[in-house]
């Protein structure tokens, strides 16, 4: 079992308009709801690849029991999601179909207390004893520390499980320094994270601060990893246009399952940046095209890199 952790569990709403203009009304096109957050999409990606995937974090309110409802109504996911008083937050994703952009509206989430914040860590440490992986995924809702991914990172490390870690900002930073297996942060975090703009340098400074492996992703040029197995980019055969809304989530899911199956690392970066490009032609997050994944995961060009200076 893959255990997926999103701490700010999320009701995905994407709304498809004509032409999205400041100022107007518009009329809706297509509505489409969906369980959200960064490692429900993780868990609906591996699921799809055929994987066995329990999902935890925070649940609440009415939103927080239609997640659940999703959640139940998809094959191979188990809810595992721990309840909480505040209410699930809503995440509001307006594609304009004229120009194929997306503007995302996201709340903050429901406010944790620390006695919820204690029950989740008492069932996150029940959930490792049976998993193979965990993901740590997304940000934090109020009221849990910032340090949380860290703590999180180490019990996993101490149950011998591996640990994806893929989060940005302090909590990022605390928790590379946690030691997880994979960190997963665009160039941006990466930058953030290392203060160095040019990304094999930031992956291999990421790795002295903590980090066994970097996985970082560039956008439509791909994927650039640095690991102690070697360093590597990923690149797709041909750029895809459409909504890159999840591709990053897609991503840890074919990097996660590409772990667990054991797979060499240039296999596991042609999964993940097929992955990655077959997501941005799926109507929401957490889908991907599958005639386009299997097309391209066998042409995705893989070539070592040299060491940053």
């Amino acid at each position: 079992m893959i255990l997926t952790v999103t701490l700010n569990t999320a009701l995905d709403i994407t709304y498809r308009v004509p032409a999205l203009k400041p100022h107007a009304t518009h009329r809706v096109t297509e509505a489409i709801e969906r369980p959200g957050g960064k490692g429900v999409n993780v868990a609906r990606v591996l699921a799809a690849l055929g994987h066995e995937v329990t999902v935890t974090g925070f649940t609440g309110g009415a939103t927080g029991r239609t997640v659940q409802d999703g959640l139940t109504a998809t094959p191979g996911l188990v809810d595992a999601l721990v309840p909480v008083e505040g209410r699930t937050r809503r995440t509001i994703a307006v594609v304009d179909e004229r120009s194929g952009d997306t503007t995302q509206l996201n709340e903050p989430g429901p406010t944790i207390t620390p006695a919820e914040w204690s029950a989740f860590q008492e069932a996150y440490q029940d959930l490792l004893a049976t998993a193979s992986a965990v993901a740590l995924c997304g940000s934090l809702p109020p009221g849990v520390p910032v340090g949380a991914y860290a703590g999180l990172v180490r019990a996993a490390k101490a149950a011998a499980v591996p640990v994806l870690l893929d989060t940005s900002g302090e909590p990022l930073r605390r928790g590379v320094a946690a030691r997880p297996d994979l960190i997963k942060p665009n160039a941006d975090e990466l930058a953030e994270l290392t203060g160095s703009h040019e990304p094999l340098r930031g992956a291999q400074d990421a790795r002295r601060r903590g980090a066994r492996a970097v996985v970082a992703s560039l956008g439509t040029d791909g994927l650039l990893a640095a690991t102690p197995e070697g360093r590597w980019r990923a690149t797709p055969p041909t750029r895809i246009h459409g909504n890159p809304t999840g591709a990053g989530d897609s991503a840890v899911a074919g990097l996660l399952s590409g772990l667990v199956e054991q797979l060499p690392w240039p296999s596991r970066l042609s999964r993940a940046v097929a992955l990655s490009a077959a997501t941005v032609l799926a109507t929401v997050a957490g889908e991907f095209d599958r005639g386009t994944y299997e097309d391209m995961v066998g042409r995705v060009a893989v070539t070592q890199e040299v060491s940053a200076a």
